[in-house]
């Protein structure tokens, strides 16, 4: 008897703990912030109960079936054979609900691929494994990276609120008005997708995939890629901020002077400190994910950098691998991704950082001169 009791007790404390441990657990779709995610949400309610009605009736039948027809009560199963009513009616009861259905998801997918009569025209193209984020209409644009610290990703540190989710730089829209995405990748497929704004698309090499947004209300909403696109595959999160439009058009005028400013740079003397302390931030962005931030790299697919022939060997075969890649290897071809200043600064980085010490510093104008000569 107190073995009986000390189980039912374990089970109803198991029971308990359980329904506490799920009390915040949400499966459902959220309405979002656009007039898309919204309908999508209202669509996806409405079948839902759709489904939850139709398993009420069918399942509801067959269980009452069971219990009051069953052979205990000496009840016979029927014998026949066709019957020209029912097999009409379980034809157009279907139907008709597939019609229902459809009426409403034609409706929001013609919307949702209407992008006729944008405000704002945006490319987005995937790498691996980051996004780049051209502004067509004004004529700059930018990377936009994973920002979450290393040592976080390590546990090395607490994990904070958005582990995973920032980004060095958001991308900013304006709020209600239509803006367009143009979709493409440099590399592999990708997809981007936010939730909260009802845009999922792939980005496809050599193809250029449309879909749009129009916000309703400011804030920051977090998405990340949704195709498998390699291993740093959960590495490349998306955050939009959208703010209102005043606020969207000072941001505009300082990226756009800020693109004018850094075209500038090229033609600046620099010194070895600053291309060492540019290069540094350059390198954690954009190279550590491969290399590691200590030039150790991940053997053999990422080789190190620290010690290496192509750190401490001739500075020319040293530009042509950063500036176009490796064929055959993970080892990208930065030299349209990136700034002559920021190709300058991370080259210059790696010949002098981790015990390299090679001296050597690369400038911008080599950079570019490095490029022309090769059009």
């Amino acid at each position: 008897m107190r073995k009986k009791a000390l189980r039912v007790g374990s089970l109803m404390a198991g029971l308990t703990l359980s329904q506490l441990a799920l009390a915040d657990w949400e499966v459902n779709m959220t309405p979002g912030v656009t007039g898309v995610s919204r309908d999508i949400f209202g669509l996806h309610m409405t079948i839902f109960w759709i489904c939850v009605a139709i398993g009420i009736v069918v399942f509801g039948v067959m269980f009452w079936s069971i219990f009051a027809h069953r052979k205990s009560r000496g009840y016979k199963p029927a014998n026949f054979h066709e019957h020209t009513w029912v097999e009409i009616l379980w034809t157009i009861i279907p139907l008709a609900i597939l019609v229902v259905m459809a009426i409403p998801a034609t409706i929001t997918l013609l919307d949702m691929y209407n992008t006729d009569e944008s405000e704002v025209d945006i490319k987005v193209t995937g790498y691996q494994w980051k996004w780049r984020y051209d502004f067509i209409n004004e004529e700059f644009g930018y990377f936009s990276t994973l920002s979450t610290p290393r040592d976080e990703i390590y546990n090395r540190a607490e994990k904070n609120e958005n582990y995973l989710l920032e980004v060095d730089k958001p991308l900013v829209l304006p709020v209600g008005r239509k803006v367009r995405f143009l979709m493409t990748a440099n590399d592999v497929i990708h997809s981007w997708w936010v939730p909260a704004l009802g845009v999922k698309k792939d980005a496809i090499p050599g193809f250029i995939n449309e879909t749009w947004t129009r916000i309703d209300e400011p804030g920051i909403y977090r998405g990340q890629c949704t195709e498998l696109c390699g291993k740093d595959h959960g590495f490349m999160p998306i955050v939009v901020k959208a703010v209102p439009q005043e606020e969207y058009d000072e941001w505009v005028a300082e990226q756009v002077a800020m693109a004018e400013k850094e075209r500038e740079l090229t033609s600046k003397d620099w010194t070895l400190e600053e291309l060492m302390a540019r290069g540094e931030k350059a390198y954690d962005t954009t190279c550590a994910a491969c290399h590691q931030q200590d030039g150790s790299g991940s053997p053999p697919a990422f080789p190190a950098l620290k010690g290496s022939a192509v750190a401490t060997g001739p500075v020319e075969e040293h530009m042509d691998i950063v500036v176009n890649g490796v064929s055959g290897t993970a080892m990208q071809a930065f030299g349209k991704q990136l700034s002559e200043v920021d190709l300058a600064a991370i080259i210059t980085y790696e010949r002098n950082a981790w015990g390299n010490d090679t001296g050597e510093m690369v400038t911008p104008k080599q950079i570019l001169d490095y490029k022309n000569a090769q059009q």
